[in-house]
């Protein structure tokens, strides 16, 4: 079950951690650490060891990263199962998995909302910025795979439409959630999302988070590495 988010508890990582590979390099470049085997750090530490390199665009199409799936063929897709399983109150499943009612919280900005139709999935480190920063030289599968993470709570994240929309494909140096409460988890996410999938970051990324983490705990995360 996807934990339910609030400002609350912008700075807990709530994942129990169990034994893992200490990190002392790059997810990507860790030698025992496998896709499938977890990797455990202080963020701070995570950050440091996060490969800083120039982004580049050059070719992206939204369209490279197909999403919004239905990957074990129960009739829900991707975006479905986010809602579902980030609703306070659930809403009523009618066919096609259609959604009505219920009740989701949107920490971006610190709101409740009755309905889904106010909602985007988020992808926490949007399609844009991974291609930027690595997912370029993916295979078309990879991509997908990253597009539709379930297997990671962090990834994908239901949020006010409005929220989503404030923030499109920026990183942290140039968007953070309006709701300052979340922040310290925003960027604690952001980090494990980019360790996930061996993804880099950029001179200003880099800043821009250290500059938050300067307010937050020094909270170990656990990521499992997808690749």
């Amino acid at each position: 079950m996807r934990r339910v988010r609030s400002a609350c508890t912008a700075a807990v990582i709530t994942a129990v951690l169990l034994p893992a590979t200490a990190l002392a390099a790059p997810a990507s470049a860790v030698p025992s650490a496998d896709p499938g085997v977890p990797v455990t750090a202080p963020v701070r530490v995570a950050l440091a060891q996060l490969p800083v390199q120039a982004e580049d665009r050059t070719g992206y199409e939204r369209s490279k990263f197909k999403h919004w799936i239905d990957a074990d063929k129960d009739g829900c897709s991707t975006r479905a199962e986010v809602l579902k399983a980030e609703a306070v109150i659930a809403p009523v499943q009618g066919a096609k998995c259609a959604l009505t009612g219920g009740e989701w919280y949107s920490p971006y900005d610190d709101r409740y909302l009755q309905g889904p139709s106010g909602l985007d999935v988020d992808h926490l480190v949007p399609l844009a910025e991974a291609w930027d920063s690595g997912a370029s030289a993916w295979s078309a599968k990879e991509r997908e795979a990253y597009a539709n993470d379930l297997g990671d709570e962090r990834a994908l994240i239901a949020v006010s439409a409005a929220s989503n929309r404030s923030k499109a494909d920026q990183d942290p140096s140039t968007w953070l959630p309006r709701a300052a409460g979340y922040r310290c988890q925003y960027v604690t996410d952001w980090i494990a999302d980019k360790i996930r999938w061996g993804l880099s970051i950029d001179t200003t990324e880099h800043a821009a988070l250290a500059d938050v983490l300067t307010t937050c705990p020094d909270v170990p995360i656990t990521v499992t590495l997808a690749r």
